[in-house]
């Protein structure tokens, strides 16, 4: 899809909006907690929020954990703004943390949004909320661009990136971070079995390659504490939605069309969980992978219990901190690879919407995306790849920058050199590229759970019968991309 140079403003029936919040801000309180509607603990959104306080206090960012701690690269570049804005108390800006997985994060900013029972400005949204967000008019469009400066600035973000922030022709968010599927192989078990570096993953590898040297290792995984050929994230959680729909377009499923309509049907389906299931089984997949999500997949891995792993763009950086640089490598998933990544968008009640947008164009500006590489996440524009890239704000690197004594303790991983970090960075490049959409639709939240439950079920059985899976999975998602 290509990008729209021009966008214009679109809102619905006051009348009809009205309607859908009652709707949903009711199923809110009926399926959820209060406090997974509002927001809960230190760092969840205030409940007193509301219209009345629209105008007044600062400009909110609501957003997920951010996987780089606690003192984050998102909350660091939110201080940067506020220092920018020091004299002008109207445009200070806070970052509100949501608890919670994916899901429940969903959930919250849903009802909340829907209620108006927290004031956002700007909400950082998953890439797959996109349609459903802008199909019940919970988010703004984004303006046409003021300049051919800012115009320019725009097609600076790579367009498979960009695309996640369009539905039904006009883009809704500007892109904060992205990621990608990648392939992490322990070098030094490889090595230690004879497999050369030649043989070892590259650009190139197909999980045939993948599955030969599983086979030159020997693994035969039977418990978790067995060392297995590979580990990914199959948990019942949108982890496994990642990696079904990764193994489906390795064998050219697709699961609906760019404007959310079901394609698939029982046979197409039954091919794509054959792939799946020999994955795991060729791949000799680690036991826990069934129960693991991201941290645990790392800590297989990072642990030796695991050769191979399917992670996400952050475990580079996480992983600089358990091994020495010699120890593991990076490379492209073989195959097909699934984008993933957050993207900001400002919410339709904002009352100061134009400095929220303000607030998003800084916050993903190419400063600001240099920042995010920096700190482990993956930019989503294609200038901060190149050689020459604009540096990150210079005291969001300082905050960022680990303390003198950090990497000199006795036992403590060595760092990676500035080669093996610039072939990283052209790694990731590439793979984003090429990566693969999940399904765009309104109605993700019912898709992926659909997905969930009936893979991990047939992933769970001894004696899985393919046919019945995909005739029950074909039944149960035409119901869920129906919104039924």
């Amino acid at each position: 899809m290509t990008r729209p140079r021009s966008r214009s403003r679109a809102t619905g029936p006051a009348t009809r909006r009205a309607v859908r919040r009652a709707g949903l801000a009711l199923g809110c309180l009926l399926l959820l907690a209060a406090t997974a509607c509002t927001g809960g603990g230190r760092d969840a959104p205030r409940p007193d929020g509301g219209k009345d306080r629209a105008a007044d206090g600062p400009l909110v960012v609501a957003s997920g954990l951010d996987v780089t701690g606690s003192g984050g690269v998102r909350r660091q570049l939110v201080e940067e703004w506020n220092r920018r804005h020091a004299g002008s108390r109207d445009k200070q800006a806070e970052l509100v943390e949501l608890p919670g997985d994916a899901d429940q994060q969903r959930s919250q900013l849903l009802g909340a949004l829907q209620s108006g029972s927290a004031r956002y400005d700007v909400v950082n949204l998953d890439i797959t909320w996109i349609p459903e967000f802008a199909e019940a008019g919970l988010v703004s469009p984004m303006p046409p661009a003021a300049s051919e400066r800012e115009a320019d600035d725009d097609l600076d973000f790579m367009k498979r990136v960009h695309a996640t922030t369009v539905w039904k022709g006009r883009s809704y968010a500007r892109p904060f971070n992205t990621d990608v599927g990648l392939l992490y192989h322990r070098t030094d078990v490889l090595t230690g079995a004879g497999i050369p570096a030649g043989r070892q993953p590259s650009a190139d590898w197909t999980w045939q390659d993948l599955y030969a040297s599983v086979k030159t290792l020997g693994v035969s995984p039977r418990s978790t504490r067995d060392q297995a050929g590979w580990t990914t994230q199959l948990k019942e959680y949108e982890g496994l939605t990642v990696n079904v729909v990764e193994a489906f377009a390795d064998v050219h499923v697709k699961l609906a069309d760019a404007d959310g309509r079901y394609k698939a049907d029982p046979v197409s389906l039954k091919k794509g969980l054959d792939a799946l299931l020999t994955r795991n089984r060729l791949g000799q997949v680690q036991p826990a992978a069934l129960s693991s999500d991201e941290t645990s997949s790392l800590a297989d891995f990072a642990a030796g219990r695991a050769v191979f792993l399917r992670h996400w763009p952050y475990a580079y950086g996480a992983l600089g901190g358990m091994l020495d640089p010699d120890r593991y490598g990076v490379n492209r998933l073989p195959g097909a690879a699934v984008l993933g990544g957050q993207n900001l968008a400002v919410t339709a009640d904002s009352a100061r919407a134009e400095d929220a947008r303000a607030l998003v164009r800084f916050l993903t500006s190419a400063e600001s995306e240099r920042c995010l590489l920096d700190a482990g996440f993956a930019a989503t524009r294609d200038s901060t790849y190149r050689p020459g890239a604009k540096a990150c704000w210079p005291r969001v690197a300082a905050a960022l920058r680990p303390s003198p004594g950090a990497t000199a303790r006795e036992g403590a991983p060595k760092e990676q050199s500035e080669a093996a970090r610039a072939a990283y960075r052209t790694t990731l490049h590439d793979a984003l590229n090429a990566a693969e959409q999940r399904p765009r639709t309104p109605y993700y939240g019912a898709f992926t759970h659909v997905l969930q439950s009936r893979v991990h079920a047939l992933l769970s059985d001894e004696t899985p019968d393919t046919a019945q899976a995909a005739a029950e999975l074909d039944s149960a998602l035409k119901d869920a991309f129906a919104g039924r």
